[in-house]
């Protein structure tokens, strides 16, 4: 029984995992304009932050209580994400990546500068291969892989200096990134 609950909480918590998307492209946001909002507005380092068209994005959402479901890392270098989802970390095409999306937000992580931004991608760079960390969902964090969040926080992890009134908790839910960065466009969507 223990084994079954530990299923059902992974799937319910596994957003990130998602690789199929609905197919009805009435609801995402236009990929090509977005891309184009992104490159003018975000910063190499920057946290692209979505809703995506998966069932279970829509079940971490409900789960909760948040409107966005999936972290990435925004690498203006090569015009694309460094992400992590079921396929474990890897890039997307950054239009590609917004295509699949309803509802996007760019925040500025509050340790980027312009010289910790440009680490902050490479240390992302750097997980690429690792697995998905299906278990860090539930708080049990594997030292070589990685869920959405959890690769986004790294990134930026040899800058972060915490304060006490602004943790960052054991599980990184994409709807609290705006705790540790500030807001630079929303689709509201």
């Amino acid at each position: 029984m223990k084994r079954i609950t530990l299923i059902c909480i992974l799937l319910l918590c596994s957003a990130c995992a998602a690789v199929k998307y609905a197919p009805d492209n009435n609801q995402t946001v236009d990929g090509e304009a977005t891309a184009a909002i992104v490159r003018e507005l975000a910063r190499h380092g920057d946290w692209i932050l979505a809703r995506g068209l998966t069932i279970p994005d829509d079940l971490v959402s409900t789960a909760t209580n948040m409107p966005l479901s999936h972290a990435a890392v925004y690498d203006a270098e090569n015009d694309n994400v460094i992400e992590a989802d079921s396929k474990g970390v890897h890039t997307t095409d950054l239009v590609e990546f917004l295509s699949k999306k309803h509802r996007v937000m760019i925040i500025r992580p509050m340790w980027s500068t312009e010289e910790t931004a440009p680490l902050a991608v490479e240390n992302a760079r750097a997980l690429i291969g690792r697995p998905y960390d299906y278990s860090g969902l539930i708080g049990l964090q594997l030292s070589n892989s990685y869920y959405c969040t959890e690769l986004a926080i790294a990134a930026y992890r040899p800058f972060i200096t915490e304060a006490p009134e602004n943790p960052i908790p054991r599980i990184i839910m994409p709807g609290q990134m705006y705790h540790w960065g500030r807001i630079l466009f929303d689709t509201g969507a």
